[in-house]
C-alpha cells in the first residue's frame, strides 16, 4: 500500500504540538494509530516504522512527544548528548501535560475525514509508556505498548496518585506489553510490579517477555533485532485490526 506523508500543528492545552501524518494513499476512512517516540523524539527509524503501520492500513499520527520543551521540529540524536537532553525532558514534563495531548491527538483524528471513529496508541521505550497512560482515555480501545519504561519505577512528575501504574485500573482498553528480558531499564521486579497490578485490577491485557535488550526495535542500533521486530509489527498490525474495527 503506497502512502502519504503530511505535517501538522495542533493546538494543545500547553502550546502548538508538531505531528507528523502518514496515511495510506487510497480513499476511504482508516483506524488511527497515535505511534509515541522515544526521548528523541521523530527520527528516522521512529519515521520508518510509522511508514510500516500506514503501509498496512492506518493512519499514522507521530507527535513531538516534549513540544513545549524544544523549538518546533527539534529530532535529538542518539549520542550521550541527545539521551541527556532527552532524558531532562522527559523528567520535566508532568503526565498530565502527556493526557492533554493525548486528548488533543484524538480530537484531531476525529476531525479528519480520512479518520474512521477508532484509535488506538503505540509506542517504544516512554513511549510505549505514553501508549499505556494514553489508554486512561476511554477513547483509545488499544495499546501496544513496547518495552515501557518508568510505568514501574513511578519516576516521573505528575500528581500523587496520578502516575500510571496506580491508575491502571483505570485503563478500559485492551494493552499488549512487550518486554526484552535482557532490558537494563525495566528489571524483573519492575515488570513483576506491572504485570501484578494489571492482574490485580483484571486488566484485559497479553503480555510477551521476549529475549531482546532495551530499543530492540530501533534499525541502526547495535541492540537491533530484525527478526523480531518484524514479528512485533506483524503483532501489532493483527492487533489493531482487531480492536480497531
Amino acid at each position: 500500500m503506497i502512502i502519504t506523508q503530511e505535517v501538522h500543528d495542533i493546538p494543545t492545552a500547553t502550546g502548538s504540538m508538531r505531528t507528523y501524518l502518514y496515511r495510506p494513499d487510497s480513499e476511504g476512512q482508516f483506524a488511527t494509530i497515535i505511534f509515541y517516540s522515544e526521548i528523541f523524539q521523530q527520527t528516522a527509524p521512529i519515521a520508518r516504522a510509522a511508514a510500516i503501520l500506514a503501509g498496512h492500513g492506518f493512519v499514522v499520527l507521530v507527535p513531538e512527544v516534549f513540544h513545549e520543551l524544544n523549538p518546533v521540529g527539534t529530532v535529538l540524536e542518539y549520542d550521550d548528548v541527545g539521551k541527556d537532553k532527552g532524558n531532562a525532558d522527559k523528567f520535566a514534563k508532568p503526565l498530565e501535560h502527556h493526557d492533554s495531548d493525548t486528548e488533543a491527538l484524538v480530537d484531531f483524528a476525529r476531525s479528519l475525514s480520512f479518520c474512521s471513529s477508532h484509535i488506538g496508541s503505540m509506542g517504544v521505550c516512554i513511549g510505549g509508556h505514553l501508549a499505556y497512560r494514553a489508554a486512561l482515555n476511554p477513547d483509545i480501545q488499544g495499546a501496544f505498548c513496547l518495552y515501557a519504561t518508568d510505568i514501574h519505577s513511578n519516576t516521573l512528575p505528575c500528581d500523587k496518585g496520578n502516575d500510571s501504574l496506580s491508575r491502571t485500573g483505570d485503563i478500559a482498553a485492551e494493552l499488549v506489553m512487550v518486554f526484552g528480558k535482557q532490558d537494563p531499564h525495566v528489571s524483573s521486579e519492575g515488570r513483576k510490579a506491572i504485570y501484578n497490578k494489571l492482574e490485580a485490577t483484571e486488566r484485559k491485557f497479553n503480555w510477551l517477555e521476549v529475549n531482546a535488550q532495551h530499543a530492540f526495535m530501533r534499525d541502526g542500533s547495535d541492540r537491533y533485532d530484525p527478526a523480531l521486530a518484524i514479528q512485533m509489527y506483524l503483532q501489532a498490525v493483527a492487533f489493531f485490526q482487531r480492536t480497531l474495527k
